[in-house]
């Protein structure tokens, strides 16, 4: 167990080398691309952690590639770390929508610029749903055996309903901060 308790983004990465050893480089764009749209990881987080979970023995760093890129492999140290983190209950989610600050104190903002952050915001959550419904039409298509996990078909399922949502949120605002703009 190390002496400190396992954080999300360091067992995270733990996660991800169960696959096989990934460089830094790897592994930022690993958690871009399979958990970008729920929890971030900065490249100079990934970095620190993999300093220090290869000083509590949980990953070990490999010989230096090309552009001086390292891989790292899990060890059995880090597998367990990882299992005893898995295994505990998940801490409640935190709703961080930088919008939804800003909406808060629309009363300060001027009209226009609030419709137009919402307006923005909006485009944004429809191409991330577009994005979503073209994943979840790609794993139909798949072969049997060829698409998602029924892991990562969770994961994009919640995708779906939570912009659907926020897409209806949208679309229920009053004029007053959509500026009168219909969704």
């Amino acid at each position: 167990m190390p002496a400190r308790p396992l954080n999300a983004t360091a067992a995270s990465l733990l996660g991800f080398l169960h696959s096989g050893p990934k460089t830094g480089w790897d592994l930022v764009a690993t958690a871009e691309r399979d958990i970008g749209d729920f929890w971030s990881i900065t490249q100079s987080q990934v970095y620190r952690e993999l300093t220090a979970m290869a000083q509590a023995g949980f990953v070990e760093a490999g010989e230096r590639g090309p552009r001086d890129r390292r891989p790292y492999a899990i060890t059995e140290a880090g597998r367990k770390a990882f299992a005893s983190w898995v295994e505990q209950p998940p801490g409640p989610e935190l709703i961080r929508f930088p919008l939804l600050l800003t909406v808060v104190f629309g009363a300060h903002v001027p009209r226009g610029t609030l419709a137009a952050h919402v307006a923005r915001h909006r485009a944004i959550h429809a191409t991330r749903l577009a994005g979503y419904e073209a994943d979840r039409a790609a794993a139909a298509a798949a072969p049997p055996g060829h698409g998602p996990s029924a892991y990562a078909a969770a994961a994009l399922d919640f995708g779906l309903r939570y912009e659907r949502a926020v897409m209806d949120w949208f679309d229920a605002l009053p004029d007053e901060i959509n500026g009168g703009r219909a969704g």
